[in-house]
Formats: C-alpha cells, sequence, structure tokens
C-alpha cells in the first residue's frame, strides 16, 4: 500500500478529533501531521466558568505536543498560505503536501472590526479575555454590565446568554446583584433562533427571568471607551460599567485568501460528507458554512465539529484502506445551557430535519450541571 499523508490545519475540537482518530485508525507507514499555531489546547466551553473564576487556565487547557504520544506529527506555527488545489500549505515558510487535507481552523476573531470594542470591554472568546474578565469583575461594585455581542454567527450560540446568567449568579453570591445591573444587547431578533421559536423563548425566559434586560435587534457600530457608551444601528445607546463582549467572527485571512470561501463568508461544503470544492480536501466546523432548509445556516458549535470531524476521519481511512462503508454527518448536535446557581439546561435536536430544524431545550437541573462538568473532564481526559 502506498504511503499517504493526511494534513490537518487547526488543533481546536474538530482538528484534534480528526487526527487522532486518523491515527488510531491507519497503519503506521501513513503520516497524521497536524498544523496549530498555539502551543496548548483550551476547551472553550470552559472560558465561561474561568472568567467567574471557578477555573483556572491549567484546569482547562492541554499541550497540543502531547498528541505526538499517540503518533501524529505536530508541526507549531503559522499558516502562511494555503493552496487547496496541490493540497499544499505554507508554514513558517516551510511547504507541506497532502494527499487528504482537512481544514479546521475555526473562525477568526475580529473585535477590531468595531471601533472601541477592544479598549472598552473583555473578550470573552479568549483566554487572556476571560481572565482579565474575572480580575475586572471583582473591581465592579455598582453599575450596569454589559453582555455584547458583537455580530452574527458566532460559534456557540448560547455562550452570551450563559456568560450574562453567571455573571449575574456571581454578582449575588458576592451580595452585589442590588448594585449592579445586568444586561445583554445583540443583533439577533431572539436568543438561539436557529432551534426554533421554542427554544429561543425558552432561554430568553431564563435570561429575564433572571432580572437580566434582554435588548435584541441592537446591532453595534462603534463603542466609546471613554464615555463607556455603546452605538447601535437602530440609533439607541448603551451605558456600562464593565463590558463583556462577543466579537465579530470572520473566516481565517489564510482561508479567504485562498479562494475557499463562498458567498457567505464561509467555506461551502457537501452537508453530508463535509468535502469541499477541491478533490481530497475538508473543511469541519466553524470555518464552514452549511444552510440548513430555513436559510439559516448551521450553528457554529464544538458538538458539530467534533462529528464532523468523526465522519471526515472515517471517509479518509475508508479512502485508504478500502474497508469499511462510507458514513455521513447528519446535523445532530446537543449542548448544556449554563444559568448559574449551579444549574444547567440541555438543548438537543436535529438541525438537518425538514422543514425545519427540531430541537428541545430541557430545562435547568443541577444534575445537568453536574454532566457540563463531567463532560468537561471526559473531554480533556479522552482526547489527551
Amino acid at each position: 500500500m502506498q504511503s499517504k499523508t493526511i494534513l490537518i490545519l487547526g488543533g481546536g475540537i474538530g482538528g484534534i478529533v480528526a487526527a487522532s482518530r486518523l491515527r488510531k485508525a491507519l497503519p503506521r507507514e501513513h503520516r497524521v501531521i497536524l498544523v496549530e499555531r498555539e502551543a496548548r489546547h483550551v476547551f472553550q466551553p470552559s472560558l465561561l466558568w474561568l472568567m467567574t473564576g471557578n477555573r483556572a487556565p491549567e484546569n482547562i487547557s492541554r499541550p497540543v505536543d502531547a498528541l505526538g504520544k499517540r503518533g501524529v506529527e505536530v508541526v507549531r506555527g503559522n499558516i502562511e498560505r494555503i493552496d487547496p488545489a496541490r493540497r499544499a500549505v505554507q508554514v513558517n515558510g516551510t511547504e507541506w503536501t497532502g494527499d487528504y487535507l482537512v481544514i479546521a481552523l475555526g473562525a477568526e476573531l475580529a473585535p477590531e472590526a468595531i471601533p472601541g470594542l477592544v479598549q472598552a470591554g473583555y473578550n470573552i472568546y479568549t483566554l487572556a479575555g476571560a481572565e482579565a474578565l474575572r480580575d475586572a469583575r471583582l473591581n465592579l461594585r455598582e453599575g450596569r454590565l454589559v453582555v455584547l455581542v458583537g455580530g452574527v454567527p458566532f460559534k456557540c450560540p448560547a455562550a452570551p446568554y450563559e456568560a450574562a446568567m453567571l455573571l449575574e449568579s456571581d454578582l449575588h453570591r458576592r451580595g452585589l446583584r442590588g448594585s449592579v445591573s445586568v444586561a445583554i444587547y445583540s443583533p439577533e431578533p431572539g436568543p438561539m433562533g436557529t432551534a426554533g421559536p421554542e427554544v429561543s423563548a425558552m432561554l430568553r425566559q431564563m435570561v429575564e427571568s433572571k432580572g437580566i434586560a434582554y435588548h435584541p435587534e441592537h446591532a453595534v457600530t462603534r463603542v466609546d471607551p471613554q464615555e463607556r457608551q455603546i452605538y447601535f444601528t437602530n440609533n439607541t445607546t448603551a451605558k456600562f460599567d464593565l463590558l463583556a463582549y462577543v466579537p465579530p467572527h470572520r473566516a481565517p485571512k489564510v482561508v479567504r485568501e485562498a479562494g475557499l470561501c463562498g458567498e457567505s463568508g464561509w467555506v461551502p461544503v457537501n452537508r453530508f460528507k463535509l468535502e469541499t470544492k477541491f478533490p481530497g480536501v475538508y473543511a469541519i466546523g466553524d470555518v464552514t458554512g452549511i444552510p440548513l432548509a430555513i436559510g439559516k445556516p448551521l450553528p457554529k458549535a464544538g458538538v458539530f465539529a467534533h462529528e464532523e470531524a468523526e465522519v471526515v476521519a472515517h471517509n479518509i481511512v475508508r479512502a485508504v484502506t478500502g474497508r469499511g462503508d462510507e458514513r455521513t454527518f447528519l446535523g445532530h448536535g446537543a449542548c448544556f445551557v449554563e444559568i448559574g446557581d449551579g444549574r444547567a439546561g440541555f438543548g438537543s435536536g436535529n438541525f438537518y430535519a425538514e422543514p425545519k430544524p427540531q430541537v428541545a431545550l430541557h430545562p435547568p437541573s443541577r444534575w445537568r450541571h453536574w454532566g457540563k462538568i463531567a463532560y468537561e473532564k471526559y473531554w480533556l481526559f479522552r482526547w489527551f
């Protein structure tokens, strides 16, 4: 059997799963190479616990080089160019080519796209931002805490609502809830709209039942750090004393420059097999744009990246070895929704269902919160 090389770009959830599955299933004469810029993989869902002081960075991250113990070749560096037609990438001046290429580079966060945002607030989607917010929240004794969604789409659709509820719970625990108000501003017409009106209404009720003011259809144009004021396209403004934000998302620059993106601004793929228009090139996770029957895109979430990685890895193994049946991604997903006070809800369903996604949101409970903790521990143990 001729030796094959599989290149996986990105060490997030999708990339880690794809590399691990491929290495386990393929004979050792085949190379599995993971290209990643960062030294440590951060389990993104746990950033919400870090920002409230319930986790430390070392609790929720693992060294990417640990995959080397399983036979995955880890290449650390910046991806400077992708040539999808040749299945080639340039990393720190060195070119790597593969027989198969899996693009799992996620979404590029672009807070600088909104004037004043970086200077005014804290990015809850990065480790540094969550750490800084963890410390800054302790200085807020009175005033107004705002969670701002900078644009759509964004990964983990429940995250800004979880952030607001966890921060509200933290204020309550520290005896400050009476002197600090909490509000959410989002360009969305409702939370988690892709999951359907019933789920959206349930999540909104969870938020508002905690006394959090929810302001939908507020698209930010700029933020004034000195005046601590947010300006919106509907000609309204909002004051804040502490600002936590979800930054605008876009496909990574190197992906855009490679001609991989479609009209949506994301990488179009076969919705069942995750193939791009280039033979032997796949894209998984947040970097993709997969339209649903309702006209909205599949949400960007780790659960989808994970399952897409499983499908792609299996089908590459089948292509290389000639063994097994083809697998397809069917759009099923689930996530926990933390509401604070040691409780969490749980949403799950089929996003590929027609004429609309079939998704249910189960009410918060303590055992669902413990389920999320158990999953965090499982993930970090299982894949590292």
